[in-house]
């Protein structure tokens, strides 16, 4: 990870600062951070805090087979801007593989998880990652006196099926069953199909070691059937930001529409599906404008 100070780094362009990145080990996280477990309605939760707990509060929720290390150059970023940051493992993914073992993973189970979450500490800035931009879509609906700003991060851009609209899905969308289109999508990063670099790629695979397969599977079958929150999370008197890699799985021309329907700005980086991973300064310089706005 690297050392460069907020004012070491001041002076140099984001894309530049994301371009310098390089292969890091992604099995360690920030100086600084607190590894910790959040008793959850659906089980133990894996959480990494980094940051003065009086500051402002941001939590970043990861998607399917990803987990909280995939924000690991962004949490100093954020800390060192003035905040609280925390990010933790959705049930069954990674080192929160136990929670939810016992029973099905319903959206349900996804929204009481952040809901309990956020009410254990101050309301916050969210952020979700992929589905959990769906999840996060949902809990600000319904919650919204939890929710300061709400920003989604290469989210499917649709509703119904949102493989249907996928780049590379579309066309076996229809027959596709969740556990098929779930075995596409493991084989699809441990092939790395994302053409990440070395040490990224052995821990995206290493994580499967933890991670329930029949979590993604059910995750899978969710996003097949993702509701039309649209209208709700537009009338949220919240700012709003839609985040999306020229080269992701879905269209940019969707993830812009999508904005545009939930009334939200739009921001799109010369990167795939991962941002928070490739171009973490120039999404964290939007996310501080997010913040501001929010504050003002």
């Amino acid at each position: 990870m690297s050392t460069e100070s907020r004012s070491e780094r001041a002076h140099i362009a984001p894309a530049d600062l994301d371009a310098a990145i390089g292969d890091v080990d992604w099995t360690v996280l920030p100086p600084g951070s607190t590894a910790s477990r959040f008793s959850a309605p659906s089980g133990e939760l894996a959480v990494v805090s980094l940051g003065d707990p009086a500051h402002p509060r941001v939590v970043l929720v990861p998607g399917a087979t990803g987990s909280k290390e995939d924000f690991a150059l962004m949490l100093p970023l954020l800390a060192e801007a003035g905040f609280f940051v925390q990010s933790f493992d959705l049930a069954g993914q990674y080192e929160s593989h136990a929670a939810g073992a016992h029973t099905s993973y319903t959206y349900e189970l996804f929204i009481g998880d952040l809901i309990a979450f956020l009410e254990a500490d101050s309301p916050a800035h969210l952020l979700g990652y992929s589905f959990a931009g769906t999840v996060a879509q949902l809990v600000a609906a319904r919650r919204p006196d939890l929710v300061l700003s709400l920003a989604l991060l290469t989210t499917p851009p649709g509703v119904g099926n949102v493989f249907a609209t996928m780049k590379w899905l579309g066309p076996i969308a229809p027959i596709a069953s969740p556990r098929r289109g779930a075995g596409l999508m493991i084989w699809g990063i441990v092939t790395n199909k994302n053409r990440v670099p070395p040490r990224r790629l052995e821990f995206v695979r290493s994580r499967f070691a933890l991670t329930s397969r029949r979590s993604v599977d059910e995750i899978v079958g969710l996003m097949m059937a993702a509701p039309d929150v649209r209208g709700r999370v537009r009338a949220l008197p919240i700012p709003k930001l839609v985040v999306a890699g020229s080269h992701d799985l879905w269209p940019l021309a969707a993830h812009e529409r999508y904005a545009h329907d939930i009334g939200a700005d739009f921001r799109a980086y010369a990167t795939g599906h991962s941002p928070s991973e490739t171009t973490p300064h120039q999404l964290t310089a939007d996310l501080l404008d997010l913040y501001a706005r929010a504050d003002g």
